[in-house]
């Protein structure tokens, strides 16, 4: 399950620089949970064919998060806004004040989230 999910993550980061051929397949294959045969048959080539390009693709997008990282940074950004709103629960009482300063930093976290 963990690799689907690896899989799913690097395809939405990276996918857009795979060919329109190779994306069809990818997500016919991981998105779609087609076998090999299901696709090999639309296609009109082998099983064989169609694995050898799933595995290429996997290869491909792992090329670009090793060389670009955009998937690392987007996790230890989300990593550091979720310490910061944890923070900021923290620090919920009355003795702090600022109440609705802390609410305000909160909503804006969860939009840098949504932006990423």
């Amino acid at each position: 399950m963990e690799k689907i999910v690896q899989q799913g993550l690097l395809y939405d980061f990276y996918g857009d620089l795979l060919t329109e051929h190779q994306k069809t397949v990818y997500e016919r294959a991981v998105y779609e949970d087609c076998s090999l045969g299901e696709i090999a048959d639309e296609m009109g080539v082998s099983r064989q064919a169609v694995h050898d390009l799933i595995k290429r693709c996997d290869r491909q997008l792992e090329e670009y998060e090793k060389k670009l990282g955009l998937m690392k940074r987007f996790n230890d950004i989300r990593q550091r806004i979720e310490t910061v709103k944890e923070l900021l629960g923290q620090m919920d009482s009355p003795e702090y004040g600022f109440a609705e300063e802390r609410a305000k930093a909160v909503r804006l976290c969860d939009e840098v989230v949504d932006l990423l």
